[in-house]
C-alpha cells in the first residue's frame, strides 16, 4: 500500500511521534493506522495518551444535579462564537432541565418531550434555535443518574468545556457526602479516568497493554525470566492511572480514591459505595474539518 504524506501526518498528530518514525510505522502495518499506533507504542515513540485521537470541537457541556439526580448534556454547535451565545446556553440549560426531570434513554426520545416555556418539543426547538442563531447545532449525547439512595454531584470546568456527575450510593444524610461527591467529580474533571475500578476494565484491554509492556521490556533488554515481574508491576500502574478507585486523589496525592471515600465511611459509620461516574469532555472524538483555504481559493478563482 502507498504510504501518503496525509497518512504520515494524521499519525504524527494521534502520536507526536517523529515523521521518519510514522512513515516506517504505516509501512511495517501496510497502512494501518491503529496497528501503527500500537508499533510506535511497543517501540516507545508514541506520545499519545490512552484517548489519542480525540479533536475537540465547539460547544458547551452542562451538568446539573439536584438530590438523588443528576444530568449530563453535550450539545454541539459549529463556532466558539454561538458556543458562547447567551441564548444557546439557554438552550442547553433547558434541554439538561428536561433531562433531569425525565427518565430519557437517548438523544432521540429527549427530541420528543417538551421543551421548558415553550409549545414545542426539545427537536422542534433545536430546529428554531438553528434558523434563529443561522448556524447548525447538534445535541450530541446525554446522561441522566438517579442514585435512589444517596446524591448525585455535578461539576462543570472551564465555561462548558469538561463535565462530570459522581454517584455515591448511602443512607447517610450527612453534608459531608455531598461535599465528597463535589470534590470527586472534581477529580474526575481533572485526571479524566476511564474506569471506575480494575474490575471494569475489559480484558482486551488489560491484554493489549500487556502486550506492549512485554515488548518494550523484552526490546531494552531485559532478561525473559524478569519480564513477568516488571509487566506485573506496570499493569497496577496501569490500573491507577485509568480506574478512578485507584487513582491518587488530586486534593491529596498521598490517598487514592477509595481510600478516601472508605474513610468517610468509617467517620460517618455508614457505608458509601462510589458506584459510578460520567465525565464528557466537548468534542471528544469528533474529527473537526480542517479547511485548505489555499484549495478553495483556488476552487474559486476556477
Amino acid at each position: 500500500m502507498s504510504i501518503t504524506a496525509s497518512m504520515v501526518s494524521e499519525l504524527r498528530k494521534k502520536t507526536g511521534a517523529g515523521m521518519m518514525d510514522c512513515k516506517k510505522a504505516l509501512t511495517e502495518t501496510a497502512g494501518n493506522m491503529d496497528e501503527a499506533v500500537d508499533f510506535l507504542r511497543k517501540k516507545g515513540l508514541s506520545a499519545a495518551a490512552k484517548k489519542s485521537g480525540r479533536v475537540a470541537a465547539e460547544g458547551v457541556v452542562v451538568a446539573n444535579s439536584e438530590g438523588t439526580l443528576g444530568a449530563l448534556v453535550e450539545v454541539n454547535a459549529e463556532t466558539d462564537f454561538v458556543a458562547k451565545n447567551e441564548a444557546f446556553q439557554t438552550f442547553v440549560a433547558g434541554i439538561c432541565d428536561v433531562v433531569m426531570n425525565n427518565e430519557v434513554a437517548d438523544v432521540e426520545a429527549l427530541k420528543g418531550l417538551p421543551f421548558p416555556g415553550s409549545e414545542r418539543n426539545v427537536g422542534e426547538e433545536l430546529t428554531h434555535q438553528i434558523a434563529t442563531i443561522g448556524e447548525n447545532m447538534d445535541i450530541r449525547r446525554l446522561q441522566r443518574f438517579d442514585a435512589g439512595e444517596g446524591v448525585v454531584a455535578s461539576y462543570v470546568h472551564g465555561a462548558g468545556k469538561i463535565g462530570v456527575l459522581v454517584e455515591l450510593k448511602t443512607s447517610s444524610t450527612d453534608e459531608q457526602v455531598l461535599a465528597l461527591g463535589r470534590q470527586l467529580a472534581m477529580h474526575v474533571a481533572a485526571a479524566g479516568p476511564q474506569y471506575l475500578s480494575r474490575k471494569d476494565v475489559p480484558a482486551a484491554v488489560v491484554d493489549k497493554e500487556k502486550e506492549i509492556m512485554r515488548v518494550k521490556a523484552l526490546e531494552s533488554g531485559k532478561p525473559e525470566n524478569i519480564v513477568d515481574k516488571i509487566i506485573l508491576g506496570q499493569i497496577n500502574k496501569f490500573f491507577g492511572e485509568v480506574c478512578l478507585l485507584e487513582q491518587a486523589y488530586v486534593i491529596d496525592p498521598d490517598q487514592k480514591v477509595g481510600k478516601i471515600v472508605e474513610a468517610l465511611a468509617k467517620d460517618l459509620g455508614s457505608e458509601i459505595v462510589l458506584s459510578r461516574f460520567e465525565r464528557y469532555q466537548l468534542g471528544e472524538g469528533i474529527e473537526k474539518k480542517e479547511d485548505d483555504f489555499a484549495a478553495e481559493v483556488a476552487a474559486m478563482s476556477k
